[in-house]
């Protein structure tokens, strides 16, 4: 049975016209269980994250500055949202999700986290919408915990992974793998293991052969034992902060092609959703949508 992440806090109030789409989360869930697709037991509400485990990947003075909402508010506003005891939770529950994912995918191949992604929280700050890099203390329990040897973050949102890259700098058990807009945020961009940056404008043909050229590749070079999968929908055509041409079914294929690679190498998968900001949210949950349906049919 595929198993999802989500908690009802992954839907936290925003300020009325925040330009965050804080609703999806929500309605991924709710779209799941309507069509079909998924049943109530598909999803596992995770605990917040023991501190010991953010720690890994954050400085002390960060956590301890989130933990009793003294965050800066220069920081805060290029994180984007309002502090809050609320937001500080959400954030600690999105990231044992993904951990709690990791550990579900050795088991079954693959496991979703409704939220996360959060690859723009560097170790001593966040950015762009996002506090602690879930996906970097799952992979940091993975390997302290001896549950993976080599891991490999495969980063598809449309904004470069410019945290998580930091974090992993000096870390060969982590490859970091980023796909995104060479002209989109984050303006300073950081080195990865590997940068693929996309031109604006890039439409589903180019963009699927340059994934279908690298990532294999990568595969079987690196080796890895694991895979983080950031599986963000802001590469859409109709996004708003994307500043790329990928149609609903290009995204598809992509997620597809991930999975394949998966399966035909053997190994686990864990998908956070990164980013998606279509006008329409519509656009934003069917495509996110797509992701789990395409889990469900080819793993399940």
């Amino acid at each position: 049975m595929l198993k999802i992440a989500y908690n009802s806090i992954y839907r936290h109030e925003l300020p009325e016209g925040h330009r965050f789409p804080m609703l999806k989360y929500e309605l991924i869930h709710d779209q799941l269980l309507y069509e079909g697709t998924c049943k109530p037991d598909n999803f596992f509400s995770p605990d917040p994250v023991d501190d010991r485990w953010v720690l890994t990947v954050h400085t002390a003075e960060y956590v301890r500055q989130l933990k009793t909402l003294s965050v800066p508010a220069v920081m805060m506003r290029r994180i984007g949202f309002p502090l809050s005891e609320g937001l500080v939770h959400r954030e600690w529950v999105i990231t044992q999700g993904t951990i709690d994912c990791s550990r579900i995918a050795l088991k079954d191949g693959v496991a979703l986290n409704i939220a996360g992604g959060t690859h723009h929280a560097y170790p001593d700050r966040g950015e762009g919408f996002c506090l602690l890099n879930d996906v970097a203390v799952a992979a940091r329990y993975l390997l302290d915990n001896q549950l993976a040897s080599k891991i490999l973050i495969i980063d598809l949102d449309v904004h470069q992974g410019n945290g998580t890259a930091v974090i992993f700098q000096r870390e060969p058990r982590v490859f970091t793998f980023s796909m995104h807009g060479k002209d989109n945020y984050p303006l300073h961009k950081e080195h990865s293991d590997l940068d693929v940056e996309l031109p604006t404008g890039m439409t589903d043909e180019a963009y699927l052969n340059r994934l279908f050229a690298i990532l294999p590749d990568v595969i079987k070079k690196q080796k890895p034992d694991f895979l983080f999968y950031i599986s963000g929908v802001d590469i859409l055509e109709s996004d708003r902060l994307g500043k790329l041409n990928i149609s609903r079914e290009g995204c598809k294929q992509r997620d597809a092609f991930v999975f394949e690679l998966a399966r035909q190498h053997g190994l686990p998968v864990t998908v956070s959703m990164g980013g998606g900001y279509s006008p329409r949210i519509a656009d934003i949950v069917e495509a996110h949508c797509n992701t789990f349906r395409l889990a469900e049919k080819l793993y399940f």
